[in-house]
């Protein structure tokens, strides 16, 4: 485990790869790999949505759970797949609301969402790592006290941050957020089991607009 992080986050982050949590999942990931088991994403892209995203330059923070399983898709950003990987049914129904949301939205033909990343769009899996075609493998081993630091030093040390939650796990990370500095969009999941229920109309990514534009802060160009 490369643990490469942009200076914001090292600073506020710092202490905890000396904690024992820590340590023992560093110990898991290795005993993985000596047990023949591939994990994903590959080592230099875990803290890849920290490195696109600097600390100072966070706006929005859009929560997963789990990274994609499949070869070639995760590279450290959540709902994310590298370009040449077809975009899986959650990304291609968010897809579907931004082309809802705003009618000049063009369908892309990828996948890859590292250029919302560069405008301050965090894109942050609760769980980090994940055992090739194993949903959840790596959940409850660490990584969600990590990633739980993570919102709570977000929500501590900045004011006016959109936290975008979607589904009933992400929505359980309500209880980290300070409600009086920050916003709060929820809904149904993208998946195509929840999408129906409340996540289609939603409008997600235009209300986020909306708020960043009355905090005095860019817009997101959500265009891939």
């Amino acid at each position: 485990m490369a643990v490469d992080l942009e200076p914001g986050w090292l600073n506020v982050l710092q202490g905890e790869f000396e904690k024992p949590y820590m340590k023992s999942l560093k110990n898991f990931l290795q005993e993985e790999k000596q047990a023949g088991f591939t994990v994903f994403p590959k080592g230099s892209d875990i803290f890849n949505a920290f490195k696109h995203t600097p600390f100072e330059e966070v706006k929005v923070v859009i929560l997963g759970q789990d990274p994609y399983h499949g070869v070639g898709q995760a590279h450290g950003l959540s709902f994310s797949v590298q370009k040449g990987v077809v975009p899986p049914p959650s990304l291609k129904n968010i897809y579907k609301e931004l082309a809802d949301e705003f009618p000049d939205f063009s369908m892309p033909n990828h996948g890859e969402l590292t250029a919302w990343a560069n405008q301050g769009v965090l894109l942050l899996n609760a769980t980090l790592t994940v055992r090739a075609h194993t949903a959840g493998s790596h959940q409850k081993r660490g990584w969600e006290q990590f990633t739980d630091k993570v919102i709570t030093e977000l929500s501590s040390k900045k004011t006016g941050l959109v936290f975008i939650l979607w589904g009933n796990y992400a929505k359980q990370k309500e209880t980290l957020i300070d409600k009086s500095k920050h916003f709060i969009i929820s809904s149904a999941h993208p998946s195509p089991f929840s999408a129906y229920n409340g996540f289609f109309g939603s409008k997600p990514f235009s209300k986020t607009n909306a708020i960043l534009k009355k905090e005095g802060k860019e817009e997101i160009n959500w265009q891939v």
